[in-house]
């Protein structure tokens, strides 16, 4: 990526910007100009760089494979926290170790403005920004932490299904149903008839934009300003199949708690609309109001298809990636 190429806000994936745009700067940022450049060289090609950045992620409390980096924005200017600093901006480097690695910031990045812009799915605040070398980071805006760097309660599902490493074995972020996850929202989200059909939007978003890695820890509940727990912003939402061949779903047991699959399902190996349907009705979402949280997948084709090609993947990631996406709404439409 040449910097001097960009035509599009690296935010919002509006037209005519050669840098943030107003809505990115004022969503993201606080409305502080921040620059597209970090003032920091790739830790990924500079050794110096990369053991101030290994310090960093001592300091973050931030669980996952992928590196993360805690930054604060003082002024105008992101830089690394600092000892005893509360970090609210998340910044994840290009990875080292699936295929096509240097596409996995503008993927995630894509993928995130996709569920927002097109879905009005609320996801946690992003953008793509640069080293000085021109090396692409996704960043993200932490949603657990307020202005004043006070930590708003969150817990992932997988601590409240009481699976940790220690008794659930190394997968045990994955051994389970999304089904099972709907109960549980029930039984700890007083609103849950509200918090459901998000949910409900987003297994299937997952599904169309073949995010195989929706396991426990990437589904969260937040603190509101009323004390209460909410499904917190998405996040890690990105299509994975471009890097590796995953299956349809991270959790190990699909949609449901038990061996259900529809005909259509059982022929294709991939589940149908029918099977979502099933799903919907099984974790408490009203009927009427499915059908009209799936007519936007089904009819907004254009829409991402625009996003995709102003994204910042390469040309063939871009094909790549309407391939993955019209595949999943095929057999989804069988």
């Amino acid at each position: 990526m040449k910097l001097k190429d960009i035509k599009y806000c690296p935010g919002t994936l509006f037209d005519g910007y050669k840098t943030y745009s107003p809505n990115c700067l004022k969503k993201m940022f606080s409305g502080k100009k921040v620059n597209h450049i970090l003032n920091y060289n790739s830790p990924n090609t500079d050794d110096e760089v990369s053991e101030i950045f290994i310090e960093n992620r001592k300091r973050i409390s931030i669980s996952g494979v992928q590196t993360k980096i805690s930054l604060i924005l003082e002024k105008n200017i992101l830089r690394l926290t600092e000892e005893g600093e509360q970090g609210t901006y998340i910044l994840k480097p290009i990875p080292r170790d699936v295929k096509l690695t240097d596409q996995v910031p503008a993927n995630e990045h894509l993928t995130m403005q996709i569920a927002k812009q097109v879905y009005n799915i609320p996801t946690a605040e992003n953008a793509l920004i640069f080293f000085k070398d021109g090396t692409p980071s996704y960043i993200t805006k932490r949603f657990d932490v307020k202005p004043d760097g006070i930590k708003l309660g969150k817990e992932d599902f997988a601590s409240l299904a009481g699976k940790t490493s220690m008794n659930a074995g190394d997968n045990y972020k994955y051994n389970f149903s999304y089904e099972e996850i709907g109960y549980m929202i029930q039984k700890y989200v007083p609103a849950w008839r509200i918090e459901i059909e998000k949910f409900f939007v987003i297994v299937l978003f997952n599904y169309l934009f073949s995010n195989g890695d929706a396991h426990l820890k990437n589904f969260a509940l937040l603190e509101s300003d009323s004390g209460d727990y909410l499904l917190s912003p998405f996040y890690d939402l990105l299509n994975t199949h471009i890097h590796v061949n995953d299956s349809d779903f991270a959790l190990t047991k699909g949609l449901f708690i038990d061996d259900f699959k529809t005909d259509k399902y059982k022929k294709s190996g991939h589940p149908v609309l029918e099977d979502f349907i099933e799903f919907g009705k099984r974790i408490g979402v009203n009927e009427k109001r499915m059908h009209k949280l799936i007519a936007p997948f089904i009819s907004k084709q254009k829409f991402v298809e625009t996003l995709i090609d102003k994204s910042f993947l390469s040309s063939k990631c871009k094909k790549t990636y309407k391939l993955h996406y019209y595949t999943k709404l095929n057999y989804l439409n069988k």
